[in-house]
């Protein structure tokens, strides 16, 4: 893998309160050459691993039993039943469906495990460049987060009730994106909106977690932000949409975790 020969570099830690508590190194993976196309080729192999394949049976609206009456009759020369109705065409009821999707469509898109690590690896390294960060249109308070990645004390793992969770990111400085995000709530035109996905909303920050813990709860409640365990870490938490440069906050046992994934590679 390619990556940018840097030195070590520190950022700072901040608790919850938005105070800087200490300075942290970097992992390297946060080096590592941005490469779009692979993390627009792994967003999509991620998501259409969860689509259902369907298709129609091959002789849907086919097995029935018409003719047509032919003419003088002064009716449409269709298939019909005995008892006259149509039948079989697709304009008619029952009838088969005119170029249905086919069951032996493959809808998910492959991608090498190499080629998925480095989109991975990648679409890190943008979390930690604000240049992606403020491009993808996330906003935060640039004068307390005055780098990047955005590493936050162990302390927010343990936090329990949503109000707390929303006064950290509040004195954090990211309380501009939750705002953003909960203006962009829309009900979906079309559908849609009647197929579990009647609203459209903006995505917001994301919290990296070293294990499964009380702010997976705390911080659902709150418009946009997602929180997700490191083992579990995929692009398509990273760069939703394949778009790199999510806003997101690691906690520091998570970035120590990170080291290990570098470590794999």
């Amino acid at each position: 893998m390619s990556r940018l020969a840097l030195k070590v570099l520190k950022v700072p830690v901040y608790d919850k309160n938005g105070e800087t508590a200490r300075e942290t190194e970097v992992p390297s993976v946060f080096s590592t050459f941005i490469r779009k196309d692979l993390i627009r080729r792994a967003f999509l192999s991620s998501f259409t691993a969860e689509k259902q394949p369907q298709g129609r049976a091959p002789l849907a609206g086919k097995k029935v039993s018409v003719k047509s009456f032919g003419t003088g009759r002064e009716m449409a020369r269709l298939p019909r039943h005995s008892s006259g109705r149509a039948g079989f065409a697709p304009m008619a009821r029952g009838g088969y469906k005119p170029h249905p999707p086919r069951v032996d469509e493959n809808i998910h898109e492959e991608i090498n495990k190499k080629e998925r690590k480095l989109a991975l690896a990648s679409a890190i390294a943008a979390t930690g460049k604000p240049d992606y960060v403020v491009g993808r249109g996330h906003r935060y308070d640039a004068e307390k987060i005055t780098s990047m990645p955005l590493v936050v004390s162990d302390e927010f793992e343990n936090l329990t009730k949503t109000n707390d969770a929303f006064f950290a990111i509040h004195q954090l400085g990211v309380r501009h994106d939750v705002t953003r995000v909960k203006r962009s709530r829309t009900v979906r035109a079309g559908k849609g909106k009647f197929r579990g996905r009647r609203v459209k909303m903006a995505t917001g920050p994301l919290l990296v977690v070293s294990k499964r813990c009380s702010a997976l709860r705390a911080f659902r409640n709150i418009a946009g932000v997602e929180v997700v365990e490191v083992g579990s870490l995929g692009v398509k938490h990273l760069a939703p949409g394949g778009e790199p440069g999510r806003l997101t906050l690691y906690t520091e046992a998570a970035l120590k975790k990170l080291e290990e994934f570098e470590n794999n590679e």
